[in-house]
């Protein structure tokens, strides 16, 4: 974290352009709006705080986990082997390798759009409410970062295969900005239930915004997030228990 942060004018360019990457996501979100009065039963105002949930639990989780991608390059190289000469679970090295800072900046961008979504939203706050936004921020967190387990598992077999599991976490993270009752039904079990995207910001929306959601998706999901979290968490440790096991070195 010190070396990021030595190089100041580089380490002040990677905050930046990891804000304008997020900002333009946002806009996207927008000029999709700007076309349509509502979708799904959303307006702009409402999907403001889907897609701001979604973006700071994505850039949270990314900030600590989105280095997991780099296994596949350690695997060929031959560098996850020094992994085991340490007395550290090589999970725990693995996660604890690299810590991406400029994430910061994009986490900014996602806080920045939940708190106007919550503003700008007729939300009826309550005791119970205040609750469900803690727990839902902390298992949307959990979930993200889950799939980069997940898919750091996954390369153990795939090894070149990261464009696969890319589908699924970086357009897990897409589908969860955006509105799930447009989704079709395969769409919903894949993303709603499989890879619990939909859990992470549209449903607990939907709860706090006082909407029944979608068949297959109701609001009183939002407080089954723990759930989804503990089942993410449990398939992405088992995926990564059956790669180690796979793993019999890089060859070198």
């Amino acid at each position: 974290m010190r070396s990021q942060r030595s190089y100041r004018s580089n380490f002040l360019i990677d905050l930046y352009s990891s804000f304008v990457i997020g900002f333009i996501e946002l806009a996207e979100v927008w000029m999709l709006f700007r076309n349509v009065t509502s979708l799904g039963g959303f307006t702009f105002s409402q999907i403001l705080l889907v897609f701001g949930f979604a973006d700071l639990c994505y850039s949270l989780a990314d900030m600590v986990m989105g280095h997991c991608d780099n296994l596949p390059t350690y695997l060929r190289a031959g560098t996850l082997d020094v992994f085991y000469l340490r007395p550290q679970p090589v999970l725990l090295q693995l996660i604890t390798s690299d810590i991406s800072l400029r994430r910061v900046a994009r986490a900014m961008v996602g806080l920045g759009a939940m708190t106007i979504g919550l503003w700008i939203n007729d939300v009826q706050w309550s005791p119970a409410h205040i609750g469900l936004l803690a727990m839902s921020l902390v298992c949307a967190t959990a979930i993200y970062a889950g799939m980069y387990v997940w898919a750091a598992g996954a390369q153990f077999f795939l090894v070149q295969g990261a464009e696969m599991t890319n589908a699924f976490v970086y357009g897990g993270r897409y589908a969860s900005t955006q509105v799930a009752s447009v989704w079709s039904r395969p769409l919903k079990v894949v993303f709603g239930f499989f890879f619990p995207m939909a859990m992470t910001a549209y449903v607990p929306s939907l709860q706090l915004l006082g909407l029944p959601g979608p068949q297959w998706l109701p609001a009183w999901l939002a407080w089954c997030t723990p759930v989804f979290a503990t089942w993410t968490w449990a398939m992405a440790l088992l995926f990564w228990r059956l790669g180690l096991r796979h793993y019999q070195g890089g060859g070198g």
